[in-house]
């Protein structure tokens, strides 16, 4: 009976190990049964982004926001339907674009293999070629992703790290997914590139605690240069503003100089400055070179592609990314 007892402990034990083995992501999960895939993705990316390129930052940014809620797993995607509201309708996905983008690869994609690539999957390696695609740095993305069938708007305004935040609020939002203060750091720098509305940061300029006065750490020419130029008046919700003036399209450090000039566009950007921690990652990513940026930059975005996902027989592989499978 022992060595019965021994044997099954063991065939568990095994298939534990197996069942594991089969959940990681790996590079070139694709390879087997629907080896174009990867070349699919790209090769669209390649051919479209040109006539558009701001939307690299749009599909950076759609994949930090659906990886901060319920991990990679294209929930924030889903429509909201007459019984739930969805992520992409809480306050902080309003202005998140890059939608159709992916339903037109995820589209060539079905039309090649039908239901094997995941739409987390699709937009984890749109996001990192897009950037490659405009003169970025590039990263491994391991694929494997499976697509989650629950999405709350609740969530998203619970989990989504906002621009309004200090660093301790920050860093509580980061540890909370896996992430610590130099991934912060590092995914931050994406700011590098994209734009903005007032409504993200115009309390700083018009009315910082509630008293009509000015963030006291935001550059005071930097500031009345917003306020003549950009954010005219306290209700402009329209007015696109770069993140990083004069270097918006190009994936640099120019970001973190402008933090240490107090000219973050955000409360969460001058957060970073706050600590002793935070601004020593910050100035040894200013005195190293810009492929030392771009490689650290693609390890925290490759630890940031493995939030909580879901893999092995985890969710599902949606035919359409905005709608579970029926």
């Amino acid at each position: 009976m022992g060595s019965i007892r021994f044997s099954g402990i063991l065939v568990s034990c095994l298939l534990v190990i197996i069942g594991f083995s089969e959940a990681k992501l790996q590079l070139g999960f694709y390879s087997k049964n629907c080896p174009k895939a990867e070349k699919i993705v790209k090769d669209y990316v390649e051919e479209h982004i040109h006539n558009a390129p701001s939307l690299a930052a749009a599909l950076i940014r759609l994949h930090f926001h659906d990886c901060f809620v319920r991990g990679c797993d294209a929930s924030v995607l889903l429509n909201s339907t007459s019984s739930n509201q969805a992520e992409k309708d809480a306050p902080p996905n309003l202005t998140l674009r890059g939608f159709d983008f992916i339903d037109r690869i995820k589209s060539r994609l079905e039309a090649q293999c039908t239901s094997v690539v995941s739409c987390a999957d699709v937009i984890a390696l749109a996001a990192r070629d897009s950037i490659v695609a405009t003169g970025g740095p590039t990263w491994k993305v391991p694929t494997g992703r499976r697509d989650g069938v629950i999405a709350r708007r609740a969530e998203a305004l619970a989990n989504i790290p906002i621009p309004f935040s200090n660093l301790s609020t920050l860093q509580r939002t980061f540890a909370n997914v896996g992430l610590d203060l130099k991934d912060l750091v590092l995914l931050s720098g994406a700011h590098t590139i994209g734009v903005s509305h007032c409504p993200s940061f115009s309390n700083r300029l018009y009315n910082f605690t509630g008293v009509g006065d000015q963030d006291p750490a935001l550059n005071t020419q930097y500031a009345a240069n917003l306020k003549a130029n950009k954010c005219k008046t306290p209700t402009d919700n329209t007015t696109i503003v770069e993140m990083d003036p004069g270097s918006f399209r190009t994936f640099d450090r120019s970001y973190y100089t402008l933090l240490l000039k107090r000219r973050g566009l955000f409360e969460s950007d001058a957060a970073l400055t706050t600590s002793s921690t935070t601004l020593n990652y910050i100035n040894r990513l200013l005195k190293g070179s810009l492929q030392n940026f771009y490689d650290e930059f693609g390890k925290s975005m490759e630890k940031m592609g493995r939030i909580n996902v879901k893999t092995g027989s985890a969710g599902e592989i949606r035919k359409q990314c905005s709608v579970v499978n029926s």
